[in-house]
């Protein structure tokens, strides 16, 4: 299914996800799945997707007697040893894996406070992150990420943002007209990936997609080099398809878990 034909299928999914997780929580000596799909509501097919989903991030477990009860991850998120790290660590192993279905570096943003944010990502050998060569809260005209999280403010908050900082030419391809950029953000399709086509900076190309949990604004995103751009939709598309996860990690777990991750110089 192309990305614009499922618009909400992460949050559609995560929102199953969390509903089934706390029908588990509930039930501390186990639950039976056709307990737990009488008590959800869900089909069977759906169920047993999101079960994989939830056994497979550690959230849930399945016991010799073939009931679900919560997971190693759950515990660890609620441990007091487990500490900011746990999170984090839960986090990370849900974004190497999305790397490699992408086969792209990819990004958590957040818009926290007014200011643009990765707070977590995953790159490697094969998939290396974008060097952060003008900072990314300065550089949110020029970025998927950033302008994925401009998306998803009303216009007020769009000028405030664009009013505290400099919408700086950093390639030729790079917007600097706020109102260009605020018109094209206005007319931007809900369910379409935002890209940035060497527009931060040359010789990178990324997409974005938004995984926003209750109030808090957020994105995922992925970079390639210049010579994959031919992937780019395509796997845009994979990474809105595999967002339930991360969707998830950031419902479950508060917004406070992660700060800043600085990508270094690439």
């Amino acid at each position: 299914m192309a990305l614009q034909d499922q618009p909400t299928a992460p949050h559609h999914w995560a929102q199953g996800a969390l509903r089934v997780l706390e029908t588990v929580a509930r039930h501390t000596t186990g639950i039976t799945g056709t307990e737990l799909a009488r008590h959800t509501g869900l089909g069977r097919e759906r169920l047993t997707t999101l079960l994989g989903l939830l056994h497979r991030e550690g959230y849930v477990e399945r016991t010799t007697e073939g009931t679900y009860v919560t997971g190693e991850a759950l515990a660890r998120l609620g441990s007091a040893h487990g500490g900011e790290r746990a999170p984090r660590e839960m986090l990370q192993r849900t974004l190497d894996r999305l790397r490699d279905a992408v086969g792209a570096a990819v990004y958590v943003g957040r818009y926290v406070e007014g200011e643009v944010s990765v707070v977590q990502y995953a790159d490697g050998p094969a998939t290396p992150r974008v060097h952060e060569w003008v900072d990314f809260r300065d550089a949110a005209h020029a970025t998927a990420l950033g302008k994925s999280l401009l998306t998803q403010l009303d216009r007020a908050g769009r000028r405030d943002h664009l009013a505290r900082h400099r919408m700086a030419r950093l390639t030729s391809r790079t917007i600097t007209s706020d109102e260009l950029l605020l018109s094209r953000l206005e007319s931007h399709p809900p369910a379409a990936p935002v890209l940035d086509l060497q527009e931060y900076a040359v010789g990178t190309v990324c997409a974005a997609v938004p995984v926003t949990a209750g109030s808090a604004v957020g994105c995922l995103a992925l970079s390639l080099p210049v010579q994959q751009a031919h992937r780019l939709r395509r796997a845009a598309d994979e990474l809105n398809r595999n967002a339930a996860p991360v969707l998830l990690s950031l419902a479950i777990q508060p917004a406070g878990a992660w700060s800043r991750a600085p990508l270094g110089t690439g």
